[in-house]
């Protein structure tokens, strides 16, 4: 059976190039470690509140089943397996795959990577508690196929976290013209503008894929400070959404 994929092969290539990076806190992705503390923050919560979990446990999220899609190194997987969750990280590009195991096994930890896609995982009846969809849609080829693959990979009553970059003027100055030409945190071309997606276009996405969205926060960097925080109002550049399947 040929599987319907999303996947962008000049996005992908942009991936495999800075596969090695992914744990350098200097490199290439220094922007996700940056951000990193910020998202971990709000998916814990995001995955308390609809599970009934205590972070203060040992272990929160024993018993959970998660998937981060898009996994890349392992930035977002590590964590959650330490937390307690069975993981399994996928990702398109397949040189971040060798790199997050090996990461992975140093570190003592049990995650199951995988160089597959969403739509590939949907196809095979895979289903997960937890579906992290962190800094992908943007960079996919049909953003509503994708989302409803992720859907898909959600038993009811599971929780998906989204997230990506608005399009608006000021996106464009601080995640391309600031990020990659003046700060130059990212190489030039990692992101497209016009795949940047508005917090109303992704709700209508989620919407579509047969999720019900939940929540939108923004994540904001402060200049005075130095870091990143989340904002209740200020979803201008970056932003995460919450959204569940209903129960059947």
């Amino acid at each position: 059976m040929t599987v319907q994929t999303t996947v962008n092969d000049g996005e992908i290539a942009k991936f495999q190039a800075m596969a090695e990076e992914w744990w350098d806190e200097e490199g290439k992705f220094k922007p996700l470690h940056m951000l990193n503390p910020t998202r971990l923050d709000y998916i814990t919560r995001q995955i308390a509140g609809e599970f009934g979990r205590d972070l203060a446990a040992d272990k929160p999220f024993d018993g959970l089943r998660l998937l981060d899609i898009g996994c890349g190194g392992g930035l977002l997987s590590e964590p959650m397996a330490r937390l307690g969750a069975e993981v399994v990280g996928a990702d398109a590009a397949e040189r971040n795959i060798p790199v997050a195991r090996i990461h992975a096994e140093q570190s003592g930890l049990d995650i199951d990577y995988r160089h597959t896609t969403a739509e590939a995982l949907a196809a095979d009846g895979e289903q997960f508690d937890v579906v992290l969809n962190m800094e992908v849609v943007e960079h996919v080829e049909d953003p509503a196929l994708y989302l409803k693959s992720c859907a898909d990979l959600l038993k009811p009553g599971g929780l998906m976290v989204c997230s990506t970059l608005n399009r608006n003027p000021k996106s464009f100055l601080f995640a391309i013209i600031g990020a990659e030409y003046v700060m130059r945190w990212l190489p030039k071309g990692t992101h497209e503008h016009s795949k940047f997606i508005t917090p109303d276009e992704l709700f209508d996405l989620i919407r579509g894929a047969g999720l019900d969205p939940v929540d939108r926060t923004g994540f904001k960097f402060d200049f005075v400070k130095w870091d990143w925080g989340l904002s209740s109002t200020d979803l201008s550049v970056n932003y995460v959404t919450a959204s569940v399947k209903p129960s059947a």
